[in-house]
């Protein structure tokens, strides 16, 4: 048995990052915060790149150094989480343009939706500016990527 905290894992194209409700992620009514959604999905798109070969180190070192910023997010809020609660965090890279990721993210509590995101990321060199990701992060991505459409049929 291994100490080292899971990145989850893949079931085909779906990243899988399993959470534990605490008390520090409930408001005084005992249920999950709004904010905390927020903070899972940040840790299911990194536990993502990471289970997929790219981890924060091989960002921020080389020749190009990268980083992500969430440009846009939409939340749906389904049903309450609450203390204790087994949930999954399901993580869904759809598409690469440019500098830009298109992600579908939901948590589940035993099969049930109780958010959605649906979220933008862009890919920036350490000055701020979008640039497009390296060649090493497109081929890590690339295999769970939504095919393309083929044009005519």
């Amino acid at each position: 048995m291994s100490d080292h905290p899971t990145a989850g894992r893949f079931d085909g194209r779906e990243h899988i990052l399993p959470v534990r409700i605490y008390y520090e992620d409930t408001d005084f009514t005992g249920l999950v915060y709004h904010g905390a959604y927020v903070r899972f999905f940040e840790r299911g798109r990194s536990d993502f790149l990471r289970a997929a070969g790219i981890g924060h180190a091989e960002l921020l070192d080389g020749e190009r150094p990268l980083a992500f910023v969430v440009s846009k997010m939409t939340l749906e809020f389904v049903r309450p989480a609450r203390i204790d609660d087994a949930l999954q965090v399901i993580t869904t890279y759809d598409t690469m343009r440019g500098p830009r990721m298109q992600i579908a993210q939901r948590i589940e509590r035993a099969g049930e939706v109780l958010c959605r995101a649906g979220v933008e990321a862009v890919c920036i060199r350490p000055d701020g500016r979008p640039t497009r990701p390296t060649p090493a992060l497109i081929a890590a991505v690339q295999p769970w990527l939504s095919p393309l459409p083929v044009a005519g049929g």
